[in-house]
């Protein structure tokens, strides 16, 4: 196999892999598995699924993620980014349509890993990034707010707006022992870490809320009252039924699954990065996060993608390797087989409350807020994905806001990008630099001879610029020089323009010279066909051999 697919749990026993080192991963393993355990739950029951779902996509997906991770350290499991996906795809689809667009994820994750998109996928912009990930915090705020306040609801809408009226109607069923709960709760994870930070805080809530709920008979939802009993077995593989008109179906679901996957396990991957001072493969690692979202449904489970808290939580410990990812697994299974019963008479209040301090954690809002000091276009975009995120669909906000940042990044290069005559007729419209030695105004330029020269990237956004300022020339020169020393990027549109301008200038009997021109230009005009056309010795390194060109030409024709 290729050394670029081999995942870093193949490499632990390569170099010297000490008891000291094994000591480490076991307890960061352990501690991590501590903390997985009430997130894995709430992650769950947020989602929309039962709570033992979450469990198994922690020991499944978390497993798989470790051990065929890109990066030494990455913990993965559920995580609140996908709530907000998984309820919509739960409540349209059932949890079989979520188990399909789950498995095609996988398929997709792993192609755009064999497909090197690993670091492609880093250049969705900061923005978007930002925009979706507070959409998506205050959705979970939100979607939190009836268990938080035990309101009576069946069946709560996916959609906000539906969502909120919903709580307006059902506001008179509130039940104040659960906002006690669930405020009790939330002040605990507050507090507990300024107490210590090696035992959670959601442990120690889940913990002490639960024996007073069942200590004193408080009348609230529990995971009991609203799920029944937790299985404390992993569930036997059951494969979805799948054809071409259910692939077509939940593609676009499948799509933002993949998305945020791979976004998520690599932010998480930069995050351990820079902690640890080492370097992940990024495209090992989205084949990894696309072999656990197979599985994960297969047994059970839902998607999985690498958790920014978990995998710092586990650096902090002494994670070293992958093999402390494998044990933080093998730590929530025993739990789960051992004491999963138990988790039934968790209270959903302390759960909402879990869930309510993850969204605050995961909301990035200063950031957010620092974000509206940047220019217009980016302010647009932040806005534009957040309200799209929270009013219309996650999928939608990640796609508009995609293309929206990269037209106005394309508007913004066409005006730092600029092109214009810079001989003796149009001195007062030169754009060169006073200091510059290759400048014009350094040289004599025959008077049947114009320059023109283009700056910046030279793509589609500046082509009818570029057409537009070669009208202002009144008489058909006996030479075009066309300088493109700073041009460093050129694209098909662009060509086209210059092909335009080479059949231009040879039926106006003009010759096209082209000076300066950079390496990528030069092999896309070569791989167009261009220079064959326009002729290698009409090619030249600088201004001065373009202009020897010139006036040898020009001389030639005033002898005869």
């Amino acid at each position: 196999m290729n050394k670029k697919f081999i995942p870093q749990f193949f490499y632990i026993f390569k170099s010297r892999y000490t008891f000291k080192k094994f000591f480490n991963d076991f307890s960061a393993g352990l501690i991590v598995g501590i903390v997985a355990l009430p997130l894995s739950i709430a992650f769950a029951i947020g989602s929309g699924v039962k709570p033992e779902q979450g469990l198994y996509t922690a020991v499944i997906a978390g497993f798989l993620i470790s051990l065929f991770s890109g990066s030494k350290v990455q913990i993965g499991g559920p995580t609140g980014a996908f709530i907000v996906i998984i309820y919509g795809i739960v409540q349209k689809y059932g949890y079989d349509g979520l188990v399909i667009a789950t498995v095609l994820a996988g398929i997709i994750l792993i192609i755009m890993g064999f497909a090197k998109f690993g670091s492609i996928i880093k250049f969705i912009p900061y923005p978007v990034t930002v925009g979706f990930t507070s959409g998506i915090a205050f959705i979970i705020f939100f979607s939190q707010i009836k268990d938080l306040l035990g309101l009576s609801i069946e069946n709560v809408p996916a959609e906000f707006i539906e969502k909120l009226l919903c709580y307006i109607e059902n506001i008179k069923t509130i039940n104040y022992y659960s906002v006690i709960i669930g405020l009790v709760s939330l002040t605990i994870l507050i507090i507990w870490p300024k107490i210590t930070k090696k035992i959670p805080g959601s442990i120690i809530a889940i913990i002490l809320m639960t024996v007073i709920v069942v200590f004193f008979k408080i009348p609230v939802e529990t995971i009991e009252t609203r799920f029944g009993n937790v299985a404390n077995t992993l569930q036997i593989p059951r494969f979805p039924v799948i054809n071409l008109n259910i692939i077509i179906t939940l593609f676009p679901s499948a799509l933002t699954i993949a998305v945020l996957a791979g976004i998520e396990s690599l932010l998480s991957a930069v995050v351990a990065d820079g902690m640890t001072g080492e370097r992940h493969n990024s495209n090992m690692e989205l084949i990894a996060q696309g072999i656990a979202n197979i599985a994960s449904p297969i047994f059970g489970g839902i998607p999985a993608t690498g958790a920014i808290a978990r995998t710092a939580t586990n650096i902090k410990n002494g994670g070293k390797s992958p093999l402390a990812g494998i044990i933080h697994s093998i730590v929530l299974l025993l739990i789960m087989l051992f004491l999963g019963r138990f988790a039934k008479l968790i209270p959903l209040a302390t759960l909402s409350a879990i869930l309510i301090f993850v969204a605050y954690n995961m909301s990035e809002y200063h950031f957010f807020i620092k974000l509206f000091r940047s220019p217009k276009s980016d302010i647009i975009v932040l806005i534009i994905t957040f309200f799209l995120t929270v009013f219309i669909d996650l999928t939608i906000a990640i796609e508009v806001g995609v293309v929206l940042a990269a037209f106005l990044f394309m508007r913004r290069m066409a005006n730092v990008s600029k092109a214009g005559y810079i001989t003796n007729s149009l001195e007062s419209k030169t754009i060169e630099e006073e200091d510059d030695n290759k400048s014009i105004k350094k040289r004599k330029i025959p008077n049947e001879v114009e320059v023109f020269e283009i700056y910046g990237s030279f793509f589609f956004g500046v082509t009818e610029y570029f057409k537009d300022t070669l009208k202002e020339i009144e008489k058909n020169p006996k030479v075009l020089i066309l300088r493109m020393r700073n041009v460093f990027s050129i694209d098909a549109t662009a060509i086209r323009a210059l092909e335009d301008l080479f059949y231009k200038t040879k039926k106006d009997g003009t010759l096209l010279i082209i000076s300066g021109i950079r390496s990528q230009p030069l092999f896309a005009l070569q791989k167009s066909g261009l220079i064959d056309k326009i002729g290698d010795n009409n090619i030249c390194a600088d201004i001065d051999a373009a202009l020897e060109i010139a006036n040898n030409l020009i001389s030639s024709k005033n002898q005869k």
